[in-house]
C-alpha cells in the first residue's frame, strides 16, 4: 500500500503545530515518511509526552520514606512493611468512553490492571471516578448505562473486586465525560519489575493477544478536541477481552518468577510505538522491531497501523535470551503470543523494519524525553465574588434536595453491578466511605478512596486542589487507616487557553502544598487535557486517589451507628455555604468561593482520629451536603433514626473543611471529649442516633420516608 504524501493538512491531523514539525525537520535533517510521521505525533503528543504539564507536575512532593517508586513508571509504589508493597495508579479514559462508553469505559478498566502487573503485583482492588452531563441531556443516560456495563463487564470477568469510587453530573460534562480509572496491587517489595531496558543485543519480546486496527491513533484523538466529527473518530477507540487479559496476568507473574524479565512495559497509549521507545529510552538503548514477526489479526496491516495500534492485552518485554525457551512455553501454556520481535541496539536508534524496508529509523531519545515542553502562558482564575445573600430553607427540605439529586442519592445501581467481593478479601464495599481489602494472609488492612469536588476548584484552583487532597485525606482516616500515597487524575479542558491552563497551574499548586504538609507523596498519575466540545470545557476536575494503612486491625473503624450512640462534630464550623451541594441542588446556584482548608487542623483532626480509634463506633467525613447529609447517609446505612439538635441552615449544611462525624456510646464520648481537650480539639455534641426519625431542630420525618426517596433517585433518573 503506497504511503500518502505529506501535507500539511495531514500535518495537522497529526495534532503537530508549525513549530513542532519544523522540530521534527531540524532533527531529522530531512522529511519524515508516513509512518515516522506517526510515530512522532504518537510519542509528542500531550496524552504521552505531557508537553504541558512538566514543568508543574515536577513540583509536586513524590518522596517519602514510604515511597520504592514514584512517578516515571507504569505506576507508583508504597512501602506497607514486611516486605510488602502496594502499587497503585489512577488514569483517564475520557475521550474513548464518550466516543464507545463499554468498550472506553472497559479498556481503561483493562489498561490500568496492566499498569499494575506489568510491575510484578497483583491487582486487588479497582476504583472508578465518573463524570457525566446533566441527567436531562440526551446522551447522558446512554453513557452511564454503557460506562458503568463496561467497567463491570471488565472489572467482574477479569476478578478484581470494585471497591469504591464516585459518580457526578453537571452540564459542564455535557460534551465530554471523564472516566478515571484506578487500580493497586500486591507486590514483594524485593520483586518489582520495572521498564527501562538493560543489555545490548538483547531481545525484545511480544506478548498477550494479537493486534489488529482497534484504537489506531487512539493517543492522537485523546489530545484534541471534540466537534461535530466526533463520529468518525470510532474506530480510535480500542476493544477489550477480560478473560485474555487474566491469562496475560497470570502468564506475566508465573514467568517473572523465572528470572527471565528484563525490563517489561504495558502497551497501553500509541501501543507498540510508546511500550518500544519508553524501554530504550530510560535504559539509554536504541531499539529494532521487525514488524513482520508481530502477531497479526487483520490481514495486510501496515507499518502505521501496527506501531500505533492500541489492540489490548499486549505487553513488550527484554528477555534474558538463555531463558527463551522456558518463557515462550509459559505463554504457550496460557495460549497467549509469545514472538520476539527485535532487539536493543547500543546506539540512539528507533529502527523499525516491515517487507524487507525500513518503516522508520529516528534517533529513539528524541520521541521520548526531549519531547516538546511547554510553559504555557496562565492566567490565574480571578478571586470569586463573596455569597451575596445565605440562602434559607426548611431543613428537611434541604435535605430532600440533596437526597433526591442523582449526585447525592445512594448510587447501588451503579456499585451492584460491580463485584466487589470477588477474591474474598474484601472488608467494605462502596457506599460507605473508604474501601477496605485485607492484605491476604495477614492482619493488615489497605484503604482506598477517589475524590474531588469541581465546583470547588472552578471558583478557586489552589484551595480545590488543596480540597480534593484533603477530603481523600480524611476518608482514609475515618477508617483508622494512616494515609500513605496518593495518585492524582488531572483532567481539564485545552491549556492553550490561559484560563485553562490557570486552573491546572492553581491547583498543582494546591495539591502540592496538601500532601507536602499531609505526608501524602504523589506517586503516579496521569494528566488528560483538551477534554472539550465546540469550545465548552468541562470543569476542572483533579481527581485524587489515595492509599491507606491500617496495620493492627484493632485500628479499624468500620461499625455503624447504634441505638443511643451520641453523635459528636470534630473540627471548627462557620457555616461555609459558598459553592456547597445544597446551593446547586436546592436553588440551582453556584456562586461563592470555595471553603478554605487549613492544613494545619487537618493533620490535626486526622491524627486525633487514628490515636483515639478505640472510642470510635463509626466516623465519616464532612464534605458535600455538611452535617446533615452525614447524619443522613450514617443512619440509613445503620437503619437507625437521627435527631440533630442544629437548627441553622448554614450550619446544618455548610462545607468547612477538617470535620468529622462519629458516631460512640456514651462512655466512648466522654472519654473522647477528655482527649479532644487535651489535644486542642474542636469537639461538641451535635445529637443522638436512635428511634425511627430523621429530626433536624424542631422538624422531624421518618427515616422510612427519607430512605426511600434517597434509594430510589438515582435509578429513577438514569433509566
Amino acid at each position: 500500500m503506497q504511503d500518502p504524501e505529506i501535507t500539511d493538512e495531514l500535518i495537522a491531523a497529526h495534532g503537530f503545530t508549525p513549530d513542532e514539525y519544523a522540530e521534527v525537520l531540524r532533527i531529522l535533517n530531512r522529511d519524515p515518511n508516513f509512518t515516522e510521521l506517526g510515530i512522532f505525533s504518537a510519542m509528542w503528543n500531550e496524552h504521552c509526552s505531557y508537553k504541558s504539564s512538566k514543568k508543574w507536575l515536577r513540583t509536586l512532593p513524590t518522596d517519602g520514606p514510604q515511597v520504592i517508586c514514584g512517578p516515571g513508571e507504569n505506576a507508583g509504589i508504597v512501602d506497607i512493611g514486611d516486605g510488602q508493597a502496594v502499587v497503585f495508579k489512577m488514569e483517564s479514559h475520557n475521550h474513548p468512553s464518550y466516543i464507545e462508553p463499554y468498550q472506553g469505559a472497559a479498556t481503561g478498566v483493562g489498561g490500568i490492571l496492566r499498569d499494575v502487573f506489568t510491575m510484578g503485583a497483583r491487582p486487588i482492588a479497582a476504583m472508578n471516578s465518573l463524570s457525566f452531563g446533566e441527567v436531562s441531556h440526551k446522551k447522558t443516560k446512554r453513557l452511564v448505562s454503557g460506562v458503568v456495563e463496561g467497567i463491570g463487564g471488565y472489572g467482574n470477568a477479569f476478578g478484581v473486586p470494585t471497591i469504591g469510587g464516585e459518580v457526578r453530573f453537571h452540564p459542564a460534562f455535557n460534551g465530554n465525560c471523564l472516566v478515571n480509572a484506578f487500580a493497586a496491587g500486591l507486590a514483594d517489595a524485593d520483586k518489582i519489575f520495572y521498564s527501562a531496558a538493560s543489555g545490548v543485543g538483547m531481545p525484545v519480546v511480544y506478548l498477550g493477544a494479537k493486534t489488529g486496527r482497534d484504537g489506531v491513533g487512539g493517543a492522537t484523538m485523546a489530545s484534541a478536541e471534540f466537534d461535530d466529527t466526533i463520529e468518525e473518530k470510532r474506530p480510535t477507540v480500542q476493544v477489550g477481552d477480560p478473560f485474555t487479559e487474566k491469562r496475560l496476568l497470570e502468564a506475566c507473574l508465573e514467568l517473572m518468577q523465572t528470572g527471565a524479565v528484563i525490563s517489561i512495559q504495558d502497551m497501553g497509549a500509541a501501543g507498540l510505538t510508546c511500550s518500544a521507545v519508553e524501554m530504550g529510552d530510560k535504559g539509554g538503548l536504541g531499539v529494532q522491531l521487525n514488524l513482520d514477526l508481530v502477531p497479526q489479526r487483520e490481514d495486510a496491516m501496515t507499518a502505521y497501523e501496527m506501531m500505533l495500534s492500541e489492540s489490548q492485552e499486549r505487553m513488550l518485554m527484554v528477555l534474558d535470551p538463555s531463558r527463551e525457551a522456558e518463557a515462550k512455553a509459559i505463554f504457550d501454556k496460557w495460549d497467549l503470543d509469545f514472538a520476539i520481535v527485535g532487539e536493543t541496539l547500543a546506539e540512539d536508534r528507533f529502527l523499525v523494519l516491515h517487507g524487507d524496508e525500513v518503516k522508520a529509523d529516528l534517533p529513539l531519545s528524541k520521541l521520548s524525553s526531549t519531547a516538546p515542553e511547554y510553559d504555557r502562558p496562565w492566567e490565574a482564575t480571578p478571586a470569586a465574588a463573596a455569597l451575596a445573600d445565605a440562602p434559607d430553607i426548611d431543613s428537611i427540605e434541604g435535605l430532600r434536595a440533596l437526597i433526591g439529586s442523582p449526585n447525592y442519592a445512594r448510587k447501588h445501581w451503579v456499585w451492584e453491578q460491580y463485584d466487589a467481593q470477588v477474591m474474598a478479601d474484601t472488608l467494605r464495599t462502596p457506599g460507605l466511605g473508604a474501601g477496605i481489602v485485607r492484605v491476604h494472609g495477614t492482619d493488615k488492612m489497605l484503604a482506598f478512596t477517589s475524590d474531588v469536588t469541581p465546583r470547588y476548584v472552578r471558583a478557586n484552583p489552589v484551595e480545590g486542589g488543596k480540597q480534593a487532597v484533603a477530603e481523600a485525606y480524611r476518608n482514609i482516616t475515618a477508617c483508622g487507616a494512616k494515609p500513605l500515597a496518593t495518585t492524582d487524575n488531572l483532567n481539564f479542558g485545552n491549556p492553550e487557553k490561559p484560563r485553562i491552563m490557570g486552573q491546572l497551574v492553581g491547583a498543582i499548586k494546591g495539591i502540592g502544598e496538601a500532601c507536602a504538609a499531609l505526608d501524602t507523596p504523589i506517586v503516579s498519575g496521569n494528566v488528560s487535557l483538551y477534554n472539550e466540545t465546540d469550545g465548552q470545557p468541562i470543569l476542572p476536575t483533579p481527581t485524587i486517589g489515595a492509599v491507606g494503612l491500617i496495620a493492627d486491625p484493632e485500628d479499624l473503624i468500620a461499625g455503624l451507628p447504634e441505638d443511643g450512640d451520641w453523635a459528636l462534630l470534630i473540627g471548627e464550623t462557620t457555616g461555609h455555604l459558598g459553592q456547597s451541594a445544597l446551593l446547586c441542588e436546592a436553588f440551582g446556584r453556584e456562586e461563592g468561593d470555595a471553603p478554605a482548608v487549613d492544613l494545619a487542623v487537618e493533620r490535626r483532626n486526622g491524627d486525633f482520629i487514628r490515636q483515639n480509634s478505640a472510642l470510635i463506633r463509626a466516623a465519616t467525613d464532612l464534605s458535600d451536603g455538611g452535617l446533615a447529609l452525614a447524619a443522613f447517609e450514617m443512619a440509613d446505612a445503620a437503619g437507625l433514626g437521627v435527631a440533630l439538635d442544629e437548627t441553622d441552615t448554614a450550619r446544618l449544611f455548610g462545607e468547612d473543611q477538617a470535620r468529622y462525624l462519629v458516631a460512640c456510646s456514651f462512655d466512648q464520648a466522654e472519654a473522647l471529649m477528655s482527649a479532644a481537650a487535651q489535644a486542642g480539639v474542636t469537639i461538641a455534641q451535635v445529637g443522638r442516633f436512635g428511634g425511627d426519625a430523621v429530626s433536624l431542630g424542631a422538624t422531624s420525618v421518618p427515616l422510612a420516608d427519607l430512605s426511600a426517596l434517597y434509594r430510589s433517585s438515582f435509578e429513577a433518573a438514569l433509566t
